[in-house]
């Protein structure tokens, strides 16, 4: 009865933190601006089936897509398991499916106890991959201190875990023929049997003592990770899901015009406008903070996995320039946090004398952008880093008019010759004449 009500609490008090910490989520991406969202549902579906749910996109690189769906695939059915861990805590029972799946519930224990083999290889070679052959993309200037840690952290974590499992079916298997009255038969397990004859020559209150730690280690090991997680990059285990469901439906060469602006061009243009103007003001040009971008882009920042294909695949940054599209979406969930903290604590929220753009990113950063959407393409879960640095930079042309002077003079030519040349548009098929 103790260990129950012991359970039961420690049940409780991880599920308030949880709880909190995801009101603080969601309350964040609220920050941001409406938007609408469009586009058949059906498709928003298959976008989140293929992407989120079978990792489509990850398999653009074979071999780390292998070893992380080996991780994805153990963290989903390995998990499973903690259903009979939370009824057996709540119950006072002892690995209570067993009597009743008989032989099945063997085969179940040996795909669990596979997959958690299999998972503590692809995070050993993850580890590897990190801090012994060193990826450029995990050591680029934005993976400072805290983001390698984090991704040690969780790896180590993971490997700890697995290993706890391992550990407690052996002593499991060892005990259910010394006191088979308190320890039900899962029959013979392929990977923890092997740790039998290290644990074998030990006394069995010593045994006892040795699972039930494993036990609980395992358990609480499950909703200290599901805590963490949310302070960290692997939050996108769920806002992937999210991520693909609202990511946007248009080619990938669209961009988003603000409406109340192309009413403007139209109307001076003498062409039909579909939507109706309103005399409502159009408020801020662009973004210059959090709350300026849609809260699908707030979003997407929560989803970032930091894993740095963006940033690989771009242009701008394999040629030497600072653009980095991973460092954009982790500066907006780092001054998200700050401002969810700030707020949080009474503070004054966006007014704290800071700003998304110029604090975190900087213009040069914004100006590298050539807009052509590799970043869009390599991201395994449809974030669009574009749309951030687009927006930034809206708001420095059009709000400041502090665009490059290369810019404001194709700016002036488009307006007084429609073309980005300084000759008219009388003189624009001139090169064909000879």
């Amino acid at each position: 009865m103790i260990q129950q009500i012991l359970f039961l609490l420690t049940l409780l008090g991880f599920a308030i933190i949880l709880r909190k910490r995801i009101v603080q989520i969601s309350r964040t991406i609220r920050l941001g601006r409406d938007v609408k969202i469009d586009g058949p549902t059906s498709r928003r579906f298959r976008n989140m089936l293929l992407v989120a749910f079978g990792q489509k996109k990850m398999f653009s690189r074979f071999i780390p897509a292998f070893f992380h769906f080996l991780i994805y695939i153990g963290f989903l059915v390995i998990n499973i398991e903690a259903l009979e861990f939370i009824i057996d805590g709540l119950a006072g029972t002892h690995r209570i499916f067993a009597p009743y799946l008989g032989g099945f519930y063997t085969v179940l224990m040996n795909v669990f106890e596979f997959l958690a083999v299999a998972v503590l290889v692809a995070c050993v070679v993850f580890l590897i991959r990190r801090n012994v052959l060193k990826l450029p993309r995990f050591w680029s200037a934005e993976m400072t201190a805290w983001p390698r840690l984090d991704a040690n952290i969780i790896l180590i974590t993971e490997i700890v875990l697995m290993l706890a499992i391992l550990k407690m079916n052996a002593a499991d298997q060892i005990l259910q023929h010394r006191e088979p009255q308190h320890y039900p038969s899962t029959g013979k397990l392929m990977f923890s049997s092997i740790l039998i004859p290290v644990l074998e020559g030990y006394s069995t209150s010593f045994l006892i003592f040795v699972e039930r730690f494993a036990w609980w280690f395992h358990i609480i090991g499950i909703l200290a990770f599901a805590v963490y997680i949310t302070y960290s990059k692997h939050l996108h285990i769920f806002m992937a899901f999210p991520n693909t469901w609202f990511a946007r439906l248009q080619p990938a060469g669209y961009i988003s015009n603000m409406p109340v602006v192309t009413r403007e061009v139209k109307s001076m243009l003498g062409l039909p406008i579909e939507e109706p103007g309103t005399n409502e003001p159009p408020g801020r040009f662009g973004a210059k903070d959090v709350n300026d971008l849609p809260w699908t882009s707030l979003m997407a920042a929560y989803a970032c996995t930091e894993c740095g294909r963006c940033t690989s695949e771009c242009p701008a940054n394999i040629t030497g320039k600072k653009l980095s599209p991973r460092k954009i979406m982790m500066d907006t969930r780092d001054r998200l946090e700050e401002v969810g903290r700030n707020l949080q604590n009474g503070g004054n929220g966006l007014d704290d004398g800071k700003s998304l753009l110029d604090h975190y990113i900087t213009r040069e950063e914004i100006n590298a952008c050539t807009s052509c959407n590799a970043c869009v393409e390599a991201c395994p879960v449809l974030i669009n880093p574009l749309e951030i640095i687009l927006e930034l930079r809206r708001y420095v042309v059009m709000e400041e008019s502090g665009a490059p002077a290369s810019w404001n003079a194709m700016f002036q030519n488009l307006e007084t010759n429609f073309a980005p040349w300084k000759f008219s548009a009388a003189d624009r098929f001139n090169w064909a004449k000879d």
